[in-house]
């Protein structure tokens, strides 16, 4: 008996899995990482073969057709909340679609088979195919407004920063807890127009700026992780691309806050009729609200996450990220795929 209960102390004293990692029957599990992987990978391999040709319609619509066909063979059951658009506009990956092959848990899907088409169709750096998957139900309804103001940061200022403080503040209060100068900050931020007060703003707090014409996924996910000489992330993009860069920051420890943003008087009151208060700041928590999420993205174009898709004699060479936000868990993943096994997605007329 004495035995017995010291093998039993034992084996409470050694777990294989903590309970806080574990998940029911009707969540996502951890195996669903490499599974959205795959499917990135997909998308980017697809997308790829159309870099510098100039046509971003022909890109995205490869990496489409590619992504939907392989959602199709993974383990869940998904919803599309964050697609290509309503299904009048976008026969593939549209809003509402299901995806996935209808088994194992329900889901919120997010899909950005490129988030960048036309850094695809010019070979500009920083284009990604972008997958997020979180629990049924939880992630925040982009359908009112379009664009949100935005501000992201890593995991060192994650609980210091506040969208509402002026602009001056929040880079001083980054600064000190990354231990730096305000003049050695690098903020991030999509050149807009629109961005020319801001863009004064950082210059005159004596921070840096580093533009990106698209793909403020990638921007966002830089600025909150460690060695991509990016602190901050600022400025108005799209609301979904927001979601999605939540997924991502679970995972990281940053913070990503924004304020939904209307362009029109219609576009204001339709906010106001879905419910949403223009004036609240939405934190990353409110934005997905499941603590067991995942985002995958593979790279299209080099950039400063992931390298491009590449060739190599009869290989196409890939460098992906999964990530799974209960566990905390970033997994950089570079693949060797056999070209000719994927000449289904090649251009044609190569």
């Amino acid at each position: 008996m004495r035995i017995d209960v010291a093998k039993n102390s034992a084996n409470a004293q050694y777990s294989t899995l903590s309970p806080a990692l574990a998940v029911g029957d009707d969540e996502p599990d951890r195996n669903l990482a490499l599974e959205l992987v795959r499917v990135t990978e997909a998308a980017a391999i697809a997308g790829g073969h159309w870099v510098g040709f100039g046509d971003k319609n022909l890109a995205d619509g490869a990496a489409v057709d590619a992504m939907r066909s392989l959602l199709q063979t993974v383990h869940f059951n998904g919803i599309v909340v964050i697609g290509e658009g309503e299904k009048d506009e976008a026969p593939m990956l549209f809003n509402g679609e299901r995806v996935g092959d209808g088994s194992g848990p329900e889901c919120d899907v997010a899909v950005d088979p490129i988030d960048g088409t036309r850094l695809t169709a010019l070979g500009i750096n920083n284009a990604l195919a972008v997958l997020a998957v979180a629990e049924r139900g939880s992630m925040f309804d982009p359908s009112a407004v379009f664009y949100m103001e935005k501000l992201v940061t890593g995991p060192e200022a994650a609980d210091m920063v506040d969208l509402r403080l002026p602009v001056k503040q929040n880079l001083h209060l980054i600064a000190k807890a990354n231990n730096k100068k305000v003049s050695q900050l690098n903020v991030m931020i999509l050149d807009r127009d629109r961005h020319r007060p801001l863009v004064e703003e950082i210059r005159e707090a004596g921070a840096r700026t580093k533009f990106i014409m698209d793909g403020d996924v990638a921007g966002a996910i830089a600025a909150s992780r460690e060695g991509t000489d990016v602190d901050a992330l600022m400025g108005i993009g799209g609301t979904p691309e927001g979601i999605v860069a939540a997924c991502a920051i679970k995972s990281l420890g940053g913070v990503i806050q924004g304020r939904l943003w209307p362009t029109s008087d219609e576009e204001k009151q339709k906010a106001i009729d879905a419910g949403h208060d223009l004036d609240r700041v939405l934190s990353t928590d409110d934005l997905v609200t499941s603590d067991n999420c995942y985002f995958a993205a593979t790279g299209i174009t080099d950039g400063d996450l992931l390298r491009g898709v590449r060739y190599s004699k009869d290989k196409v060479l890939t460098q992906s990220m999964v990530m799974r936000s209960k566990s905390g868990t970033i997994r950089v993943v570079d693949g060797e795929h056999q070209a000719h096994k994927w000449e289904s997605y090649a251009r044609v007329n190569q």
